[in-house]
């Protein structure tokens, strides 16, 4: 692995495998490291609010034996007061790891380069790989052998979906995804994870036909149709029209599909209450999952950040 994570497109298959079985034995045994973050400090600089992502990486950090250092969006105003450069080499002296939640996700890229210890890629407008590790994780816990399955991610192209195309093609996953014209993935992503499956043969398709997308669906995922900070596109909901993961498009997709998403849901929009508290629903599971995969990542970047000193 790199000195960061900043989205699966560099992490190896051999890594995100790694990965997965560290997070295995951490779910298992909370405490397996506890010695890993010993008189460490892990940085954790959001400039959006969270739910999940500040609690699965302060508890992990505590479980890893290690104390965090929460910076909100008022406390250092990234970016604002001074050159995120500075504030990386800064921080640098002072932390062992930051996890990084922003709004751009070249101010992730400008600060790993400044950046003498490991940096964790915590949301960004283009990338979320601890969300989709964490997803495609959930998924082989559930059906064991992924190479071959068929996710179908119903929604909007965004940063979600472009760590997910990452993620699936490279262990083997296909993924169908069912998006409204103007609102698909990034193009140079999409056709950068179609290359990757050409090599572990799998297949990635993008189709506005939702029924087919469902139709041979293993897994079928949606997230919300406006990103937080993206109020202002309210708008665009209207495109998404016909989108919604409910009762009757489970009808039309495998019996025992399963369905995640990754929360916060706008329930009764992109989900219904009935499908999230369903049998099929394996929500909380994959929220949990966040959880043991950022410790697994923690684990893996500091033993490497301190090899290479």
């Amino acid at each position: 692995m790199k000195k960061d994570l900043l989205t699966v497109k560099d992490l190896a298959i051999e890594d995100i495998f790694s990965i997965f079985s560290e997070a295995e034995g951490l779910k298992r045994e909370p405490f397996l490291r506890s010695d890993t973050l010993k008189d460490k400090v892990v940085g954790l600089i959001f400039q959006k609010p969270s739910n999940r992502t500040r609690v699965s990486f302060e508890v992990g950090v505590i479980q890893l034996g290690g104390h965090s250092l929460y910076l909100g969006p008022d406390d250092i105003k990234f970016g604002q007061r001074e050159a995120i450069k500075d504030i990386a080499r800064v921080l640098s002296r002072y932390v062992q790891v930051v996890a990084l939640r922003t709004f751009s996700h070249k101010d992730i890229e400008e600060f790993a380069m400044y950046s003498h210890i490991p940096v964790i890629n915590a949301l960004s407008d283009l990338y979320h790989p601890c969300q989709a590790l964490a997803d495609i994780f959930t998924i082989k816990e559930k059906v064991k052998d992924i190479e071959g399955k068929t996710l179908c991610f119903i929604g909007d192209g965004n940063n979600v979906l472009h760590s997910l195309l990452y993620c699936a093609s490279k262990v083997g996953m296909n993924l169908k995804v069912v998006a409204p014209k103007k609102y698909g993935p990034n193009e140079s992503i999409l056709r950068a994870s179609k290359k990757i499956a050409k090599d572990t043969g799998c297949k990635i398709e993008v189709t506005r036909d939702i029924a087919e997308g469902v139709r041979t669906a293993d897994v079928i995922y949606t997230d919300v149709w406006v990103s937080m900070g993206q109020e202002a596109q309210r708008e665009k909901v209207k495109h998404f029209k016909g989108l919604q993961v409910n009762d009757k498009l489970l009808k039309k997709a495998k019996k025992d599909c399963l369905v995640m998403h990754c929360l916060p849901a706008h329930r009764g929009q992109e989900i219904t209450d009935s499908v999230i508290e369903g049998k099929n629903s394996i929500v909380f599971d994959q929220a949990e999952n966040r959880l043991h995969i950022e410790k697994a990542i923690m684990v893996k970047l500091i033993r490497r950040y301190l090899n290479d000193k």
